[in-house]
């Protein structure tokens, strides 16, 4: 039986993200089923390497009950980050780069060395440096930010930018810290980190055994989105976006008028 042309699946998707332009799904078309969406998924980022952003960390998604319910997929995903979507603390993105540009908070950790696969959270805190406050702006090249399990891994979980506040030692109580996603100065949204599957760390423990099915290994120095607390909100020409995280401080992005 012949697969799915991932390569071709691949350039629809590049092309759809470079041109903010939305396409249908495609699982359901190319008989894509999870696995095969994970090497679509390799072959965008490569096609990402090919014009020179380099590969800097990976990312959990749906790794909270409110981002299950919202985009109606129940399984824990992964994806990659490449230096290219970093924005800087305080910093502008434009919103016409986008097709529907929604934003999130959420934990990030800063890796001290190579967790091993398998590593129980207990035992590998010391493999993390540093952990911060940050802000997921994902934007799905599926109409209608609609799709299948197999269509969001394909997308590289909806990945578009994401900003990383200061960074500061893990702090006790990680697995329950008070969080806020604010527009404009109001609260848009209310969660906790025990939102990320009950622990933050534990997203971490549980990339490390999904990428190294694929043989995908995390790397010192890497960045690692644990995923997010709240649910998505739509981001706004001209919104000041705010992701405040208790004992981690502050992450912001603003949209471009």
């Amino acid at each position: 039986m012949i697969g799915p042309d991932v390569a071709g699946i691949a350039e629809r998707l590049g092309l759809a993200a470079d041109t903010a332009t939305a396409i249908g799904q495609l699982a359901a078309e190319t008989g894509l089923d999870v696995d095969a969406a994970y090497v679509v998924q390799a072959a965008l980022l490569q096609r990402r390497l090919d014009r020179g952003e380099r590969l800097v960390g990976l990312k959990m998604g749906l790794t909270s009950r409110a981002k299950m319910a919202q985009v109606g997929v129940d399984e824990v995903i992964w994806g990659r980050l490449t230096d290219v979507m970093r924005v800087p603390d305080g910093g502008t993105v434009d919103t016409g780069a986008y097709i529907h540009p929604r934003v999130e908070p959420e934990v990030a950790f800063l890796l001290d060395r190579l967790p091993e696969p398998d590593e129980p959270v207990g035992d590998f805190t010391d493999a993390v440096r540093a952990v911060a406050p940050a802000i997921e702006l994902i934007d799905s090249r599926y109409a209608d930010f609609t799709f299948s399990l197999p269509d969001v891994v394909a997308d590289n979980t909806s990945a578009a930018a994401f900003v990383v506040g200061p960074w500061s030692p893990v702090p006790d109580g990680l697995e329950n810290l008070g969080v806020l996603l604010e527009i404009d100065g109001r609260v848009a949204q209310v969660g906790s980190t025990a939102a990320i599957l009950g622990d933050p760390r534990r997203a971490l423990d549980e990339g490390i055994r999904l990428a190294g099915r694929h043989g995908v290994r995390l790397r010192e120095g890497w960045l690692f989105l644990a995923g997010a607390a709240t649910a998505a909100v739509p981001l706004r020409p001209g919104a000041h976006v705010r992701a405040v995280v208790e004992k981690l401080g502050t992450a912001s992005l603003r949209a471009a008028s």
